[in-house]
């Protein structure tokens, strides 16, 4: 049986299922097929599975994205980013990657970062002289640091399923976050110098000042966000409302550029792209009842019991199965899914949850630029106009960049744990 309900979920994504659907359909047919479990227990889960106070910051954290994206904040983040590095070497493409890491601060989505920074950037960037695949590639892959610097969707997530500290987790993912985000920005000035891109003039003090008081009211955002959680003024889901509604007041009584009848389409739009995630979400809930019933969590256990006898092995593998899980699978079904089943082996070898959930997301960023499945590579190379083979292809740089940082922070934990034991070690 179990032979036959992976041959179905391979097959079901080879000839285009969405994948939330594949899941819940290998769930039915799972469950349906053992004589001791009733059918009905498929909806519960999924229910069930929705049934969390916790899963209210993804809309939230995606309808603050919609509303900077709206009310053209974002546009002003591209003209301050650019008054910082315009003047280096491939100033458009630095500042695409600077802005990525403003706006992670703010939306916890890299899709939303894709969307909205890339409308701007990848036709400026293709007006001004840079190729297509360096346009598409830069965009799509500065955009995962969205996932990496707080707040993050996928760090609340898998806090939820572990318990781990929310504060914890996006104080550690700052210094990765800049972290790729540099190491990004000096590959980009390579490129630059390589390819002759052109750079702009260093803008005025005068300017610059004036662009940064512009750009203060959102750059508060991330402040408002983390502080308030570390500090446990609120939790993580009222600190994605709180998001939500600061956005929407400097959005519309700051910046003046948001409408009053702009809002029913935003809220459309962020319940079309929320019911992706939260769906597939419900869908895995539904095959992880399936899962349990063939222990897979004993037989994972197992398995690590048997061959692997180093902490160091277990993350190279952890590393390796999420890398090949977020080429098809979006991040929260993912860690649904298999975190549960790796957590017990984690906790034997000594690996803090917190690093487990910085590993497991930075992973699973680089499925977002990785196909079938990579949302924010899709994006860009349909703003683009360029081919998905081709995109990945400009990509893959980044990637290498990526796992590279990965890597690092995996075995030397302690570079990510510095941020949050400095500022509030009763978070571990």
């Amino acid at each position: 049986m179990g032979i036959f309900l992976v041959a179905t979920f391979i097959l079901l994504l080879l000839i285009g299922i969405p994948i939330a659907f594949v899941i819940g359909i290998v769930a039915l047919l799972g469950i349906t097929n053992i004589e001791y479990i009733p059918e009905v227990t498929v909806p519960m889960k999924m229910v069930n599975g929705l049934d969390s106070f916790v899963l209210l910051a993804v809309p939230l954290f995606i309808l603050a994205a919609n509303l900077m994206n709206s009310g053209k904040i974002s546009e002003r983040l591209v003209q301050f980013a650019l008054a910082i590095v315009g003047s280096i070497k491939g100033g458009l493409a630095q500042a695409n990657v600077l802005v990525s890491m403003m706006f992670a601060g703010v939306s916890g989505a890299s899709q939303a970062d894709t969307a909205g920074v890339g409308k701007i950037l990848i036709p400026s960037m293709k007006e001004n002289g840079y190729d297509t695949e360096t346009s598409v590639g830069v965009t799509a892959a500065s955009s995962t640091v969205g996932v990496i610097i707080p707040p993050s969707i996928p760090m609340v997530i898998f806090a939820g399923i572990t318990n781990a500290s929310v504060g914890a987790l996006f104080l550690a993912g700052i210094i990765p976050g800049i972290l790729v985000a540099v190491a990004m920005m000096i590959f980009v000035y390579i490129i630059a110098k390589k390819k002759d891109f052109r750079s702009y003039e260093r803008v005025s003090a005068k300017t610059f000042f004036k662009l940064l008081a512009d750009s203060i009211p959102a750059l508060l955002t991330p402040i408002i966000i983390v502080g308030g959680i570390v500090t446990g003024v609120f939790t993580a889901t009222e600190s994605a409302a709180i998001a939500s509604v600061y956005t929407l007041l400097i959005s519309m009584f700051y910046y003046r550029t948001l409408k009053i009848k702009e809002l029913p389409k935003i809220l459309f739009d962020t319940l079309a792209l929320s019911s992706l995630s939260l769906f597939a979400l419900a869908a895995a809930s539904g095959l992880g009842e399936l899962m349990s019933y063939y222990q897979l969590g004993v037989q994972a256990q197992e398995f690590f019991t048997n061959y692997v006898d180093a902490k160091w092995v277990f993350i190279l593998i952890t590393i390796a199965f999420f890398l090949f899980i977020g080429t098809f699978m979006d991040a929260i079904p993912a860690m649904i899914l298999f975190v549960p089943v790796i957590m017990p082996t984690a906790a034997e070898f000594g690996v803090d949850p917190v690093q487990l959930g910085l590993i497991v997301v930075m992973t699973l960023a680089i499925g977002l630029i990785t196909p079938p499945y990579g949302l924010c590579l899709l994006l860009a190379a349909k703003i683009g106009e360029l081919p998905v083979e081709r995109s990945f292809r400009a990509v893959l740089p980044f990637m290498a960049i990526i796992i590279a940082v990965l890597v690092f922070i995996a075995f030397f934990p302690d570079v990510a744990m510095h941020i949050p034991k400095l500022i509030n070690p009763s978070l571990f």
